[in-house]
């Protein structure tokens, strides 16, 4: 077997029993006891317990992402990466039966639905299947902050997002012990963007508009602290929800503001009906829309059409990710035989999040004579914060304490219809690095 330990964050006592474990299973392979009891022991030891799989049992993870509706695209891109990691599993993506220690991997797929009503039905669901070890989600901050992150952290359940940026979800007082994320912090892609509209575009007055998901609300938040700090006026902030369709008289009060520069951090279906009214406002004839990742997806380009030409969002730079020749060559070559075209930009750090989970699995999972696998809960959270310098796809990652796992990022901005997950040759237009330490 290979050898196990066990990472900060446990009890002497656990440490001790795990690694001996591991130890007397090395040394003695045909002990018929050994294991088993040093894995009983830990995971009494443990504050939450283990999840025992028998001998060939498969290991169940569940994804509560966004899979259905106008945001299907957003999650299912993250549930193809994460699906790419079970079946590299064992070093080749043609593998669709990679295992740790003979226990293959089940992917249990539940929607979030991009919002806190759906995102508790799922992460309720999950959590009181007994069999379901830890969580890859949500896509969408609503669906977490308060929700899931507190529901499965309850349970002792691991979640870690591809996809959520709010940054309340890794703030002081506010982050949940067993939620991580291997996707950006808001408050550097809000920074990267007033950067883009001040020094870029030489903008000096712009206006905000969100809808009432925590995402939306708190990015634009930032881009208006930031960009007012680089020395711009903002003319307006106005709010809308996600339901809505006609932004006519809100879009009107905007404009007599005459902001140069309008931000939209919004979803599907929202964003491209806000774009293509906007267009209809005399006083906004000559202002600049632009969003974020919640619409750098191939919806907001089929919905939006030729109206939405010319629109920024801004995103992961796929073309700054580490293992480039990886991602490019194999990668997303699997992508594109098993899924066609990637439709969104978080299906690498789904990947990445797959993978950090399974590194931690070997790290404290505990073989029994039997074949069973023993995984301490308690355990399996400590090994996960305590990654540093995991070299992912999307760069090199070390979670801090509150979870953010990307601590140096990469923010580009595309304009459409040239994003990423819609032209192949796409190419940032502006693009920048920034740390969790430079924004606060």
């Amino acid at each position: 077997m290979k050898s196990r330990r066990l990472l900060g964050g446990v009890s002497l006592l656990a440490i001790l029993l795990v690694t001996a474990s591991a130890c007397s299973s090395k040394k003695n392979p045909t002990s018929s006891s050994s294991g088993t009891n040093s894995a009983e022991a830990a995971c009494k030891a443990d504050k939450f317990g283990c999840e025992v799989y028998k001998s060939g049992a498969p290991i169940h993870i569940g994804t509560l992402l966004a899979i259905s509706g106008d945001v299907a695209t957003l999650g299912l891109d993250s549930q193809h990466g994460a699906q790419l990691a079970v079946d590299y599993l064992d070093g080749k993506f043609d593998n669709h039966n990679g295992s740790i220690d003979g226990h293959t991997i089940q992917l249990v797929n539940k929607d979030d639905g991009c919002n806190k009503d759906q995102g508790q039905i799922g992460a309720t669901e999950l959590a009181s299947d007994p069999t379901i070890l830890s969580v890859i989600g949500t896509s969408c901050s609503s669906s977490a902050l308060g929700v899931a992150d507190k529901i499965f952290s309850d349970k002792g359940i691991i979640l870690i997002s591809p996809s959520n940026t709010g940054p309340a979800l890794t703030a002081q007082g506010t982050h949940q012990p067993f939620y991580l994320r291997t996707a950006h912090n808001d408050k550097i892609q809000g920074a990267v963007v007033a950067d883009f509209v001040k020094t870029k575009l030489a903008f000096t007055s712009a206006a905000t508009i969100h809808d009432e998901s925590p995402y939306s609300d708190q990015l634009a938040a930032v881009f208006r602290d930031d960009f007012a700090k680089l020395g711009g006026t903002i003319t307006d902030s106005e709010a809308i929800q996600s339901s809505d369709t006609q932004f006519g008289p809100l879009l009107t009060k905007i404009a007599s503001g005459s902001p140069q520069f309008i931000y939209l951090p919004v979803f599907d279906p929202a964003g491209p009906d806000i774009v293509k009214q906007a267009h209809q406002i005399s006083g906004l004839a000559n202002a600049t829309l632009g969003g974020s990742d919640g619409i750098l997806d191939s919806t907001f380009i089929k919905q939006g059409g030729s109206a939405v030409d010319g629109t920024y969002a801004s995103g992961p730079d796929l073309s700054s990710f580490q293992q480039g020749a990886f991602y490019k060559d194999q990668f997303l070559t699997a992508y594109k035989a098993e899924f066609g075209d990637p439709t969104s930009v978080f299906h690498a750090h789904a990947y990445d999040a797959a993978n950090m989970l399974f590194a931690a699995i070997k790290k404290v999972g505990i073989v029994g004579s039997d074949g069973s696998l023993s995984i301490p809960r308690d355990a399996l959270r400590a090994a996960m914060f305590a990654t540093k310098d995991y070299k992912g796809l999307t760069g090199t990652l070390s979670c801090l304490p509150t979870g953010d796992c990307q601590q140096s990022v990469t923010i580009a901005v595309y304009q459409a219809p040239h994003f990423p997950c819609c032209d192949p040759s796409a190419k940032p237009v502006f693009s920048e690095t920034k740390t969790l330490a430079e924004v606060g």
